[in-house]
C-alpha cells in the first residue's frame, strides 16, 4: 500500500507532537515538571500566582544589583589600576557614599519585605474552608480522609503502570475546582512533606503534630507533588497526585468513595501486601 509523501508527512507530525506531548506531560498527564524546565511550574491557585510573581520582582532586583556591582568592578579595574592611576588616592572617607551605601540597601530590603510579608499572610491565614482533607505520610504512600464527606479514608501508592513515570497512582486526591481546601497533615511514622507545586503549598507532615495549609485550585485538570522531606529508602516513591474536577464530578466521585472505601478502609497498602501498587 503506498502512501503519499504529504499523507507520510502529516502523519510523521502528529506522531512527533504526540511523543512531545507525552515527553513534556502538560497536555498528556497534566501538570508537572517539564524536561528542561527553568522556570516555576504554571500556577493553578492565587498563591501560586503570587509566588510567580514575587519570585519575578526578586529576579529583576537581583539582576540590577549584580549588574550595578559588576559595573562597579569593571570601573576599578579600568580606571584605578597601576598603570592608569600610578599615585592613589589617600581618601579614607566620603560622606555621601558611605550614606547611600547604608540607605539604599535598606530600601532595597523594605520593598521586598512589603510583598514578601503579605505573601507569607496569605500562605499562613486560611480562609473559611468548604472542604478538609487530612493527609498522612507514611512509609512511603500517603492516606487521604475526608471528614466532611462522609469519614472515608484511602492509601494512594505509586503505580508502576500509570504515566507520568514515577508520578502516576493508584488513588488519586479528588477535589473540587474554585472551592477553598484545607489540607491537615501529620506523619504516621518519620517526618514527610507534603508538596504540590503549581497550588504554591510545601508543608512537613510530623508525627504527633498537625500542621495545615490550603489551596483553592482555579483550574481543572491533574496536578501532581512528590514528599519533600527524605523520609528513608523510598523518598523518591511516594508521588502526590491531585485531581481536580468540578462539583458534580466531585460529588459523583464521593459517592463512589464511599461505597469503594467502605469494604476496604485505608488498607489498600496492606491489602496489597506492602508492595508498591502494580
Amino acid at each position: 500500500m503506498k502512501m503519499s509523501k504529504g499523507l507520510m508527512g502529516r502523519r510523521l507530525l502528529g506522531l512527533a507532537v504526540a511523543g512531545m506531548a507525552l515527553v513534556s506531560g502538560g497536555t498528556a498527564f497534566g501538570q508537572q515538571p517539564k524536561p528542561w524546565e527553568i522556570t516555576l511550574q504554571e500556577a493553578a491557585t492565587p498563591v501560586m500566582e503570587n509566588i510567580i510573581s514575587f519570585h519575578n520582582l526578586l529576579l529583576v532586583i537581583i539582576t540590577l544589583i549584580t549588574l550595578f556591582v559588576l559595573a562597579l568592578l569593571v570601573i576599578v579595574v579600568v580606571k584605578f589600576n597601576a598603570r592608569a592611576n600610578p599615585i592613589p588616592s589617600r581618601t579614607t572617607h566620603h560622606t555621601l557614599i558611605e550614606v547611600a551605601w547604608t540607605l539604599i540597601p535598606v530600601l532595597i530590603l523594605v520593598g521586598i519585605a512589603v510583598p514578601s510579608f503579605r505573601l507569607l499572610f496569605q500562605q499562613l491565614d486560611v480562609p473559611k474552608a468548604d472542604l478538609t482533607v487530612k493527609v498522612t505520610g507514611k512509609q512511603w504512600y500517603w492516606s487521604y480522609a475526608y471528614p466532611d464527606n462522609g469519614k472515608f479514608e484511602f492509601d494512594s501508592l505509586m503505580a508502576q503502570d500509570k504515566q507520568p513515570r514515577l508520578l502516576g497512582v493508584d488513588n488519586e486526591m479528588v477535589v473540587p475546582v474554585n472551592k477553598v481546601i484545607r489540607v491537615q497533615t501529620t506523619g504516621a511514622d518519620v517526618i514527610h512533606a507534603f508538596a504540590v507545586p503549581s497550588f504554591g503549598i510545601k508543608i512537613d507532615s510530623i508525627p504527633g503534630r498537625l500542621n495545615e495549609t490550603w489551596f483553592k485550585a482555579t483550574k481543572t485538570g491533574m496536578y501532581y507533588g512528590q514528599c519533600s522531606e527524605l523520609c528513608g529508602k523510598d523518598h523518591a516513591f511516594m508521588p502526590i497526585a491531585v485531581k481536580v474536577v468540578s462539583d458534580q464530578e466531585f460529588a459523583e466521585w464521593v459517592e463512589a468513595a464511599k461505597k469503594k472505601y467502605a469494604t476496604n478502609p485505608a488498607n489498600t497498602y496492606a491489602s496489597a501486601g506492602g508492595q508498591v501498587a502494580q
